[in-house]
């Protein structure tokens, strides 16, 4: 347990401020990680001498708007004000929740009509805590047009663990990748020890969609705020031509597409980690900021379930593995499309039309060299 002392404390303050911890929460961590006992009241007596407050110091009207209206452009078309708020703070955007709903509904009335509150029967659902047990699956709705998506979810603080688009994710050695490189192996590793024969608890659990359930709400979200722009945007090229799923198309596709797609993925599980899940009425399921639940489970009355493994297991799965090629389409199509990109001197793209302007391009002077 780390101790603060007078020199530091001020920025741990301004620190769990900033990502938007309550007062309750803030002294809590304090306390429980630095031994630094502090009272809500004192707390926020420091933080109006250091001028912090959390309904003063907005920005300017007209630097949501700006965001809001770029945000419009791509797959913030598909948000809520709710996501987009949280997408804004984020961003570091000092806004009110109502003022972004305003807008959007200002900017984009259509979008803001078209989205309709649905309310689900939901099962009860129970995890003991961060570690517990991890959700993974993947998801082809983009894999007629060359892109795999693959990720992992915390059933208890549904913190994204991680998510990865690739060329494939029907090869398990590929996805184990994912689970034994360092930023990840410590999550996983619960499934990775030895499980003694009379033991109740399987490492690894196998079984239908309709039981992965924490993924599966989230792939349906992932859609609506982000995959549903990109499926549309390669549909158009599909019905205009352009695209006929064969090889060369899904390899150019991948080369001008991938990594808009995986900075885009990157940025999504980072809002959701950072956002504020609201109560359920399952009084087994905690709400709260991902972030928070999974590194903080003493505010919830639980811990971390996470189990040492030793080196020599971990390396052995790791030999088990394939590793993802730190490019993102057939080698051969590759090497092709950075020549013609260098005769015609493009640079690679910065927006998702940009990307599609490269790909017709590549697609126009490969085929007619063949």
């Amino acid at each position: 347990m780390e101790e603060v002392t007078h020199h530091t404390w001020e920025k741990f303050i301004d620190f769990y401020f900033s990502i938007g911890l309550t007062y309750k929460d803030i002294t809590s961590v304090l306390a429980l990680r630095y031994s630094f006992d502090i009272s809500e009241r004192h707390l926020k007596r420091i933080l109006r001498a250091r001028g912090l407050s959390r309904r003063k110091g907005y920005c300017d009207l007209a630097v949501l708007v700006e965001f809001i209206s770029n945000e419009l452009q791509y797959s913030g078309q598909l948000h809520g004000y709710r996501w987009m708020y949280a997408k804004c703070r984020e961003h570091g955007l000092r806004i009110k929740k109502e003022d972004v709903r305003l807008v959007l509904k200002e900017l984009d009335p259509r979008g803001v009509s078209l989205r309709q509150a649905r309310r689900l029967r939901r099962r009860s659902y129970f995890s003991r805590g961060p570690n517990f047990i991890w959700h993974m699956d993947s998801y082809d709705k983009l894999k007629p047009y060359g892109f795999c998506i693959n990720g992992s979810i915390d059933g208890f603080a549904r913190k994204i663990i991680w998510l990865n688009a690739y060329t494939t994710s029907s090869d398990p050695k590929l996805i184990g990748e994912a689970i034994s490189v360092p930023k990840t192996a410590t999550g996983f590793q619960r499934f990775l020890v030895p499980i003694h024969p009379d033991s109740t608890v399987d490492s690894y659990l196998e079984g239908a969609s309709t039981a992965n359930q924490r993924i599966e709400y989230w792939w349906r979200f992932l859609r609506n705020q982000c995959v549903q722009f990109w499926m549309s945007l390669f549909a158009d090229i599909r019905d205009n031509g352009f695209f006929d799923g064969g090889f060369l198309d899904k390899a150019i596709l991948q080369f001008s597409c991938m990594g808009l797609i995986q900075d885009e993925l990157d940025d999504t599980a980072q809002v959701w980690n950072t956002h504020t899940i609201r109560p359920s009425k399952n009084i087994s399921v905690p709400s709260g900021r991902p972030n928070v639940m999974y590194a903080l489970p003493q505010l919830y009355g639980t811990r971390d379930f996470l189990s040492p493994v030793d080196d020599e297991h971990l390396q052995l799965c790791k030999d088990e593995c394939v590793f993802r090629r730190p490019i993102p389409c057939d080698p051969d199509v590759y090497e092709l499309c950075n020549i013609l990109m260098a005769e015609s001197h493009l640079t690679l793209p910065r927006d998702p039309y940009q990307a599609v302007n490269l790909y017709r391009h590549l697609r126009e002077a490969i085929t007619a060299s063949l």
